[in-house]
């Protein structure tokens, strides 16, 4: 049996950022997963990006491989803003990413983690067993997908979440209801429309909140002290989220989820919105109070906020409701082990470096964000949690010679190494 100081289980820019900081200091990691896959499978053809540009890459402690960097690499076009970020750019340059930062990545599926006396035992789909000292679980968003109670009964050729369709030309000429006011929404509506389908949007939201497009002249002095940009969104509260994770943390459990909830919440992005206005109807300020299969069709019964009830019918319904972060839902986790994590809202309870309250187990990304707040749910959050976590692992683990990361021909040593 192989033993490790450090397990990664999940391949996205969460857990292969965190796996070239601890490469690069040295430390005897193990990380497995299929790279970037939430995003190669769970979302849909040709969608981009909400986030910026200069927001949307993985890292490296020497932030020598940045998406900026990549596309200047391949002549790919790219701005820091304003430019939205094609899925497939993203996609390929984390897999590039990986090659180059993670070449130890072990494409294989973690069955079992459970707790062996100081350490604990990882079992995988190949049979392997191996000991290791800590385990950080940097699960994708897959593993939490949310779908309405009032479709929970329905069959599922007739009701699917949004993450289940990376391709939607089988819609073709069929009716569709999306749920949903926010980004996948919005994305999956017009590349329905696109697609041929006939589509509609319902949702609660009384309005979609589309994101305002970038100004095209630079912002003022006073502009940019009024409304501060970030990675994660503009704003003093949204600046003070993404620059002040740590004091996040130390506010009192009630704010913190509040803030996760009301901040940052479901809005599409601005250049998505001349695809769907005007083109896929809006059934909106509405609440979906049932769901039945009627010839073929889902009828979902709806009431408006004056009372008025009505009726919506589809062939087939797609909820982009989102993502719920439940524990629960991450089977490969021993049941004693759960049991011993201290969670609020099914989420868990984390030290000040991602610690659990079960020593040597970490979880990042969205599973972190009712500690952290609202900038572990984006793939900005990445280089605050590699530089934190790196940074108190490193103390206690043994190491072993650096893998070097693999160079492109275009560069050199010396930049890798700045």
């Amino acid at each position: 049996m192989t033993n490790c100081e450090v397990a990664i289980i999940g391949a996205g820019p969460y857990g292969l950022s965190i796996a070239a900081y601890l490469n690069a200091e040295g430390i005897n990691t193990r990380i497995f997963g299929n790279p970037m896959q939430t995003w190669r499978e769970n979302m849909p053809r040709g969608m981009h990006l909400k986030s910026d540009g200069f927001a949307s890459s993985l890292y490296d402690p020497g932030d020598t491989f940045s998406l900026a960097s990549y596309c200047q690499e391949r002549g790919i076009p790219y701005a820091l803003s304003g430019l939205p970020v094609a899925l497939e750019t993203f996609t390929s340059y984390g897999m590039e990413f990986q090659k180059r930062f993670v070449p130890h990545l072990e494409q294989k599926r973690v069955l079992s983690v459970e707790r062996r006396g100081e350490s604990f035992l990882l079992g995988l789909e190949d049979g392997e067993s191996f000991s290791a000292r800590r385990v950080v679980v940097a699960a994708g968003l897959s593993h939490f997908s949310h779908v309405p109670e009032v479709f929970a009964k329905l069959p599922k050729a007739f009701v699917s979440h949004s993450s289940r369709h990376h391709v939607l030309d089988g819609f073709k000429e069929k009716a569709v209801a999306v749920i949903g006011a926010g980004a996948s929404a919005a994305d999956v509506a017009a590349l329905l429309h696109q697609a041929g389908a006939k589509v509609q949007m319902i949702a609660r939201q009384p309005v979609i909140r589309f994101h305002d497009p970038p100004e095209k002249k630079k912002p003022s002095l006073k502009e940019r002290l009024l409304m501060p940009a970030t990675g994660i969104g503009g704003g003093w509260r949204v600046y003070l989220c993404a620059n002040a994770p740590l004091l996040f943390r130390r506010m009192p459990e009630k704010f913190r989820l509040e803030k996760v909830r009301a901040i940052l919440g479901p809005a599409p992005g601005w250049f998505i919105k001349e695809q769907l206005v005007g083109k896929v109807p809006f059934i909106l300020g509405v609440t979906i109070t049932g769901a039945k299969v009627e010839n073929g069709q889902v009828a979902m019964d709806l009431i408006d906020r004056d009372g008025k009830r009505s009726v919506a019918t589809a062939d087939h319904v797609i909820a982009a409701t989102g993502y719920k972060v439940d524990l629960q839902r991450l089977t490969f986790l021993d049941p004693s082990l759960l049991a011993g994590i201290r969670t609020v809202e099914r989420t868990p309870v984390l030290s000040s470096f991602f610690e659990s309250s079960v020593n040597g187990l970490y979880f990042v990304g969205t599973a972190a964000a009712n500690t952290f707040g609202p900038l572990l749910r984006f793939a900005f959050g990445a280089r605050f949690t590699s530089k934190r976590i790196t940074q108190h692992l490193s103390k206690a683990t043994s190491r072993k010679p650096v893998q070097q990361p693999i160079l492109h021909p275009s560069i050199s040593g010396n930049e890798y190494n700045r």
